[in-house]
């Protein structure tokens, strides 16, 4: 028995190494210098800087109203297409599972160059209506904030769909036959069963998929570059600019995204404990 106990701990050795190089080892070193001033000594002067600067400031505010936008349409694009996928049998559930998750993985660089092709300036759908006569894309600026928005988005939908496609199935057929029979509706099933028992699993969809937002940086950085004032486009200038280096600010701002991203999980939390507790 303490021989097993003694292979089984050897076993998670690697994945020990792996997080603590990878994951702990960078965090702590993050929080470490973020309260490094640059003269070396140690103290707050950097969360001074950010929340006196407008600029950063602007960069929160960006980064948080890009995120709520962008999971909110995706969460209620989301929500339809996984119900409906949920409802499919046999191969065309299977086949449309597969081209979900095959997308879901589809962002950063390649997603961005992949609309900046078909939807750019001088992209293959722009000059195809153009020629057509069709005006549609006349008034849309991939490059804009609105576009930017579309292409979150955009990657943001396969990934809620794989993430709600468990939720969908804990909903039985039994409940919506053993509601009409009780005289329910459509209407009532969803509101007193259906939306209560998904409830739980779209609010902790929805956190990931703002969390998810809130860190994307090569998606944003491929096709604005520096133009708008993001937090992590903010935070990769400043440990890989041109021109001034700050890790420390860098760190700083990093450590401000992360706790950004706690409070949304631990506000989360707070939710779905309510929402199982009225739900007993």
């Amino acid at each position: 028995m303490f021989r097993s106990k003694v292979y089984s701990l050897l076993g998670l050795l690697p994945l020990a190494l792996l997080i603590i190089g990878f994951l702990l080892a960078p965090l702590v070193n993050m929080v470490y210098q973020s309260f490094q001033s640059n003269d070396g000594t140690f103290g707050l002067s950097q969360f001074i800087s950010i929340f006196t600067d407008p600029f950063y400031m602007q960069a929160i505010k960006n980064s948080l109203t890009i995120s709520f936008l962008s999971s909110t349409v995706a969460i209620v694009i989301a929500a339809i297409g996984g119900y409906s996928i949920s409802r499919l049998a046999g191969r065309q559930n299977k086949v449309m599972v597969m081209i979900t998750n095959m997308t879901s993985y589809f962002e950063g660089i390649p997603l961005a160059f992949s609309f900046i092709v078909l939807l750019g300036n001088n992209g293959l759908f722009t000059l195809l209506f153009s020629q057509l006569g069709l005006d549609i894309f006349h008034q849309f600026n991939l490059y804009s904030w609105v576009g930017l928005i579309v292409v979150y988005i955009y990657f943001q939908i396969p990934f809620a769909i794989m993430l709600l496609l468990p939720t969908y199935q804990g909903l039985k057929m039994e409940w919506r036959y053993a509601s009409n029979l009780l005289g329910g509706t459509s209407f009532s099933y969803w509101i007193r069963i259906g939306i209560p028992i998904l409830l739980p699993g779209m609010i902790g969809t929805y956190t990931i998929l703002f969390a998810n937002s809130l860190g994307a940086y090569a998606t944003a950085y491929a096709l604005v570059g520096s133009t708008y004032n993001l937090l992590p486009l903010q935070i990769g200038s400043l440990i890989a600019g041109d021109v001034f280096l700050q890790p420390n600010l860098a760190s700083a701002l990093g450590v401000i995204l992360a706790l950004i991203m706690i409070a949304a999980l631990w506000v989360n939390g707070k939710i779905m404990r309510k929402v199982r507790r009225d739900l007993k």
